[in-house]
């Protein structure tokens, strides 16, 4: 895919021709360094809380319909979860596949948007001010770095730029083939995330603020009127895509607590992560765990940033006036359009107190802050028929020799600050939980005598959260891997992983029984069913039961954990102990053998959870 725009019509050279030659190769070079140190980040890191239960829905389902249209977390992505199948057959636990395509997708981004620059703006060395706020942006780290977020974040935006693209052809030429690209980038999207739909927004947006002139009212009914096409695609596709998501989906839709939980929210949202964002901040993290980490400027900061943003648009707005103030206004609404959809579903949550300071939330804001940068910038190509003529200051600024010296200034400055950033996301993106975890648990399964069987149980919460249930089983996370764990309901020997993913000898721990009544035996368990009473009661759930007993011979038996499922086990000559698991409640148990001959004592029964065994 070249990178130059489109050639002129006269095939003479001309000055113009070779600058935009020129500002195409440094282009190029921008996006190759933008791409090479996203994937110098994203490499440090590794798999990540949402990106397990992603793999292990692959690993347990095939390329079906009934697996590419089941939500995930409330989320229809029915290409990314295609995409996470292929992928994950290709590499399995492995992160470089995933990596891959995310650096290929970020080139891909890259040079769409270059060429959406090309194609909306007017050329010139200014166009790199744009490209650089898109490509460097410290607010789409995630999306390059965490395959949870890039698999949904990358298709959307590619599919805001490739609709904007559409739609600008469509309004120059009226070509009908446009409307059929246009359709397919929304689709593109919405493919890969339900957010996309955003981008049917933003085309609307875009055409009012930046290709009408007047007044609101004017503006609005030439946008309506005169591009209704347009419009009719559009609503088509978003209807029947809405239809079919809500008919599947559970309502996200929250009510926020109070009225400052609202005024939290959109201080952090605008003053802690956009308006630093787009200027290279926030320049500090706050680590979220292996997720990706949170915006936390100083307050300082978080002024510098809102000034540098300010005085940037003011002086754009001197440079060209009311053109500039539109592009701005495209910005502010699309802006608003997101904090409301994330108020909607992200206040009156466990998570509102941080909403506002997740950069994933805004990545989308970046593709639409930097066109307006370009349009209130570089101004609209001068043949598309409603933008007004280049600004007498803007010509002027342009001839003189202040101008590359603010444009090389401006650049280095914007690409400093976000390498600053960069750089200390990187360092909260390279700690990762669940990395370690599964190289510690598959060295020790590899070191593992043979026969070592485990129970299942949650991983640890910095690895898989319980709400991604029942993906946080250990079962389901190590399901993926070549000659992974075996996972038993009863077991002799038992072993569990500890909290850091070592495999250690089991043992429960939870509530234990009462001593028996028979000295030197305690529970004597022959023919007849003998209730256990245990020191307090337990709730109606799954639990583990590990029974310490000495017996006189093999025999089999049975235990019932109140009114609980009959749990059938093995007996065997000598002292020995069983783990089981049973299902039931309250404060008392049954045991009975079958043989009524046999002699089974036991004192030393508890029920809870299993937990690594105490060292000694």
């Amino acid at each position: 895919m070249s990178l130059a725009p489109p050639p002129e019509r006269s095939v003479a050279p001309s000055p113009a021709t070779g600058i935009s030659l020129s500002v195409g190769a440094v282009a190029a070079a921008l996006i190759v360094a933008s791409v090479a140190a996203r994937a110098a980040i994203a490499g440090r890191g590794y798999l990540a809380f949402d990106d397990f239960p992603l793999i292990s829905m692959a690993e347990e389902s095939g390329a079906v319909p009934d697996y590419l249209f089941t939500l995930f977390n409330n989320h229809l992505m029915p290409a990314g979860q295609l995409v996470t199948w292929l992928t994950h057959q290709a590499g399995g636990f492995s992160y470089a596949p995933y990596l891959t395509l995310l650096v290929l997708g970020q080139a891909v981004l890259g040079i769409a948007f270059y060429r959406l620059l090309c194609l909306m703006l007017e050329p010139g060395w200014s166009l790199l001010v744009p490209l650089t706020v898109f490509l460097f942006s410290p607010l789409t780290l995630e999306a390059s770095s965490w395959w949870a977020v890039g698999i949904n974040m990358i298709p959307m935006q590619l599919a805001m730029v490739l609709a904007v693209g559409a739609q600008v052809k469509y309004i120059r030429t009226r070509q009908p083939r446009h409307l059929v690209t246009l359709a397919l980038s929304v689709l593109l999207g919405l493919a890969f995330f339900e957010k996309a739909i955003l981008s049917v927004a933003l085309v609307f947006l875009m055409t009012l603020c930046l290709y009408t002139r007047g007044g609101p009212i004017r503006s609005l009914i030439t946008t309506v009127t005169r591009w209704w096409q347009s419009w009719a695609v559009l609503t088509f596709v978003a209807g029947t895509f809405l239809l079919f998501y809500l008919s599947r989906s559970t309502s996200s839709l929250r009510k926020p607590a109070s009225v400052d939980e609202v005024t939290t929210f959109l201080t952090q949202m605008f003053g802690h992560t956009l308006l630093p964002g787009l200027v290279g901040g926030p320049w500090a993290w706050l680590g979220a765990g292996d997720g990706a980490p949170i915006t936390a400027p100083s307050v300082i900061a978080r002024w510098v940033g809102v000034g540098v943003v300010l005085a940037f648009v003011a002086f754009t707005v001197w440079l060209r006036g009311a053109a500039a103030g539109r592009a701005w206004l495209l910005v502010l609404l699309y802006a608003a359009l997101v904090a409301g959809l994330l108020g909607a579903t992200r206040l009156g949550s466990v998570f509102s107190g941080v909403a506002g300071a997740v950069p994933r939330y805004l990545a989308d804001v970046v593709v639409v802050a930097a066109i307006a940068t370009g349009a209130a910038l570089c101004g609209l190509r001068r043949d598309d028929t409603e933008t007004a003529p280049a600004a007498p200051r803007w010509t002027a600024l342009t001839r003189s020799a202040l101008a590359p010296r603010l444009l090389v200034g401006g650049l280095a400055a914007l690409v400093l600050s976000t390498a600053f950033t960069a750089v200390r996301f990187g360092d909260q993106w390279a700690i990762k939980q669940g990395r370690d975890y599964l190289a510690t648990a598959r060295a020790d399964l590899t070191a593992a005598p043979a026969g070592t069987v485990f129970m299942d149980q949650p991983v640890p919460e910095g690895v898989v959260g319980p709400l991604s249930a029942p993906y946080n089983k250990q079962s389901q996370f190590f399901a993926p891997m070549k000659d992974g764990p075996v996972f038993v309901t009863q077991s002799r020997n038992l072993s569990v992983f500890d909290e850091a993913g070592h495999v250690r000898p089991a043992w429960v721990t939870g509530v234990a029984a009462e001593p028996g009544p028979q000295p030197g035996c305690g529970y004597r368990i022959a023919g007849s069913p003998v209730q256990v009473t245990l020191a307090s009661s337990v709730i109606d759930y799954w639990h583990v039961v590990r029974i310490a007993y000495l017996s006189d011979r093999d025999t089999a038996a049975t235990l019932r954990l109140g009114d609980g499922s009959l749990v059938p086990f093995d007996v065997h000559e000598g002292l020995n102990a069983m783990f089981l698991l049973a299902d039931g409640g309250g404060d008392s148990l049954e045991l009975k053998v079958s043989d009524p001959a046999a002699g089974v004592c036991t004192d030393e029964i508890v029920v809870g959870n299993v937990v690594p065994a105490p060292a000694g």
